[in-house]
């Protein structure tokens, strides 16, 4: 089984969801809304909480602060796989882009 890959970005994209892109360059996007009804992440419902996530050091998972953190394995395993037309939209609906 390959290593689980190292997380390069992260962006929050809404509410509860994420954009993760890995170091191996693939993205994917992970739902937190299912992780709001566990007390050790409510916070994450505060939106301006939520947009203060932070990749860890060495890209091994991320944090909002001490107490609540997502590994990259979780991220990696759970998350789902982001499609070139979700990547480039606009490219995918045929619709020119300045430069």
């Amino acid at each position: 089984m390959a290593p689980t890959p190292r997380i390069d970005t992260v962006r929050p994209i809404g509410p509860a969801r994420l954009l993760i892109r890995f170091r191996n360059g693939e993205e994917k996007t992970y739902d937190c809304g299912v992780l709001l009804s566990r007390p050790e992440f409510r916070l994450l419902s505060v939106p301006a909480f939520f947009r203060a996530v932070r990749v860890d050091a060495g890209g091994y998972g991320i944090s909002w602060n001490d107490g609540i953190d997502l590994s990259e394995y979780e991220l990696w395993t759970n998350g789902e796989a982001v499609t070139a037309d979700e990547r480039h939209p606009a490219v995918a609906r045929g619709v020119a882009t300045a430069c």
